[in-house]
């Protein structure tokens, strides 16, 4: 067989070797192309006063060259000598993000990758090494656009949202109360002005009182609460107790279930009195009226439910006598006004409402609140009333004007339970961040802050002494009784 010439070897995937010396001639092009762009730069650096020297393989600042060239050397350029810069800033930008981005080291996964973003998986003479280059160009490219269009959509979304911050500025609007409310707001601004007047003189009273009898009447209440100890126990329900309230007269006590169902209980014996049926989903707010029992036929409680209804109670019949429709969702707590004549409700419909009980009539749909109202009391003097919810944040009422007067902001989750201090300047709130807050009225702030609880606080309350007895008869009676420490306290 003849020798005489040597047999061309055919690359697979090509038939010309034509085709490979393309390629070959194609990334010597790019090679001499990105030369190029960095020479660009270095002539640029070399003609501004005071630039930063561009030594051969020196690090180039992108940071410095745009301090180099302002604005006004910008101006000096040519079109093409500017648009030559912008192409070379340009190219040096992908390179920055094509070191960030991770390339991976298999061929197969590479190749998956081109095919992902519609790239052909192999060129004419191309490695595993070029198709690498070839994909982490491609990616530098597809970040580039993503980043741009990003952000000119977010300058649009700026643009939106503070034109419609502006809109919810100006927009300002009321709504007009009936005649019912104007007059029960005269009511309560007359009714609450004699309560703070007497509630001033007494705390007045007290100030008059030595601090060594204050300390003691504080250590012998401390000392009387923690001998405290179970009296009765009973089965309330069937299903699990929801809510419980004290009667004025402290003798008797109501407890709601989630059946729906309320018992009345007498104390100390447990020993159901009766039993009241109306509700039929599980029982969220209970509340006594002050003057309850003091008239036959007056409504003694209110109770609100899931089932969105309020029912007016008489503790001498089983079934309401007065229901208060409004609701669009679950009622979780309801409170009856000091005077005895209205009631607040908050409800998961995210608004609180205040009720004329003797006609049953809906006086004012309050809203505020960014979620579920879940507490509701009226300060003592019966002015204000304080509302919160599942948004973490306290919301202070004026009922003779309807102004929101104050937001109590601390807590970092939901606030299930308020209650105001008998002094009617200071709040307590319980939280599902497990802790209790003191805010205070006067500097519209938390001044204290108890974590005792290791879970949530689901309600609070403040104590409070007979309000008839004045200072001097509540010590003394405190020191005749904290002789034996066997006092009874029920």
């Amino acid at each position: 067989m003849s020798n005489s010439g040597k047999k061309e070897r055919i690359h697979f995937g090509t038939l010309e070797k034509e085709a490979v010396a393309h390629a070959k001639r194609k990334r010597e092009e790019e090679e001499e192309h990105d030369a190029m762009s960095t020479t660009v730069v270095d002539n640029l650096l070399d003609v501004s006063e005071g630039a930063v020297s561009a030594r051969p393989g020196a690090h180039i600042d992108l940071d410095q060259i745009d301090e180099v060239m302002g604005d006004d050397e910008e101006l000096m350029l040519t079109d093409d000598a500017l648009a030559t810069r912008r192409r070379a800033m340009a190219e040096f930008d992908r390179k920055r993000i094509a070191r960030t981005i991770a390339i991976p080291t298999n061929d197969a996964h590479v190749k998956d990758a081109l095919r992902q973003n519609e790239q052909p998986i192999c060129l004419f003479g191309e490695d595993a090494g070029d198709r690498r280059d070839r994909l982490r160009y491609i990616l530098s490219k597809i970040a580039i656009e993503r980043r741009d269009a990003g952000s000119e959509q977010q300058e649009i979304e700026d643009e939106d949202m503070k034109s419609d911050d502006e809109d919810e500025v100006q927009e300002v609007f009321y709504t007009e109360g009936s005649e019912a409310l104007l007059q029960a707001r005269q009511n309560i601004a007359k009714e609450s002005l004699a309560r703070a007047e007497l509630r001033i003189e007494r705390q007045r009273e007290d100030c008059k009182v030595d601090l060594a009898s204050v300390r003691r009447l504080r250590q012998n209440l401390v000392a009387q609460l923690t001998n405290y100890t179970i009296v009765g126990s009973q089965v309330g329900d069937d299903r699990p107790l929801s809510r419980i309230a004290f009667a004025p007269n402290s003798r008797q006590v109501l407890a709601g279930s989630w059946s729906g169902a309320i018992k009345l209980w007498d104390i100390p014996g447990c020993k159901m009195a009766r039993l009241f049926r109306g509700h039929t989903d599980r029982v969220g707010g209970l509340s006594f009226n002050p003057r309850a029992g003091q008239s036959k036929g007056c409504v003694d409680f209110a109770s609100g439910a899931s089932d969105n209804e309020i029912f007016l109670w008489s503790l001498e019949k089983d079934t309401p006598v007065g229901n208060l429709k409004g609701h669009q969702s679950r009622v979780v707590h309801v409170d009856h006004h000091p005077s005895g004549d209205y009631l607040g409700s908050a409800s998961y419909d995210g608004s609180w409402r205040l009720w004329d009980i003797a006609t049953e009539q809906e006086l004012l749909l309050q809203e505020g609140h960014s979620r579920e109202v879940f507490a509701l009391r009226f300060q003592c003097d019966g002015s204000l009333v304080a509302t919160a919810g599942l948004d973490g944040i306290g919301r202070i009422w004026d009922l003779r004007s309807g102004r929101s007067i104050a937001e109590l902001e601390g807590h970092a989750k939901e606030i299930f339970g308020l209650d105001w201090s008998p002094n009617g300047y200071q709040l307590a709130t319980g939280s599902a961040d497990n802790t209790v807050r003191i805010f205070d009225l006067r500097k519209i702030a938390s001044v204290q802050q108890i974590p005792a609880h290791k879970s949530m606080v689901t309600d609070v309350r403040f104590f409070h002494y007979d309000s008839t007895q004045s200072s001097e008869s509540r010590i003394s009676e405190d020191m005749d009784t904290s002789g034996d420490g066997n006092e009874d306290m029920s």
